[in-house]
């Protein structure tokens, strides 16, 4: 735990079989999660009672010379450089959104869905957003309808919508998910 992928594997063969495991395009996160998302749903069964689906969105940072590599999150404002100017670096990682099922005594069950992103663009978001009203853009083309997709994708792995209530924080205040 925490250490670097050749020490977890121990020798080269399976730190070669772990490095083309990651690198492979036709292996899906859903594929990887299935067995814990099946327990997750074991889990769910066993229970009674209203169940708690918490959303919410954790951003992984890594610091890599070729941020392709990984992906883009965000860019920052580094403040003033010596010379006066706004200084701006970008962060290169990815981010999750994930709904965990837990009981209303506070017993986490699992992840009941989970969505992995970068953020390939920056520049002009800002810009954009002054010349279009954000409100007239359908949720489909929007970052935020990751808290639709993981509502659906978690009553669709439980099943038992009733039972379900689903908890995020400022950020989920969207017609579409309230409806």
């Amino acid at each position: 735990m925490g250490g670097s992928i050749p020490f977890a594997c121990q020798d080269w063969a399976n730190t070669k079989a772990a490095y083309r495991f990651f690198a492979n395009e036709r292996v899906e996160e859903a594929d990887i999660l299935s067995g814990h998302f099946a327990a997750t749903r074991a889990r769910y069964d066993d229970c009674r009672g209203p169940i708690l689906l918490i959303q919410d969105t954790t951003e992984f940072s890594y610091q890599r010379a070729n941020t392709s590599a990984i992906g883009l999150t965000k860019s920052v404002n580094s403040g003033r450089g010596k010379d006066g100017r706004w200084r701006h670096h970008t962060v290169c990682g990815m981010l999750m959104h994930s709904s965990l099922a837990v009981t209303v005594e506070g017993l986490p069950l699992g992840l009941a869905a989970v969505k992995f992103w970068t953020r390939k663009k920056f520049k002009g978001t800002a810009q954009l957003k002054k010349k279009i009203n954000p409100t007239r853009v359908p949720i489909e083309k929007k970052e935020s309808v990751r808290w639709l997709d993981n509502l659906k994708q978690s009553i669709e792995r439980l099943g038992q919508p009733a039972r379900c209530i689903h908890i995020g924080d400022r950020e989920s205040d969207i017609y579409e998910f309230i409806a």
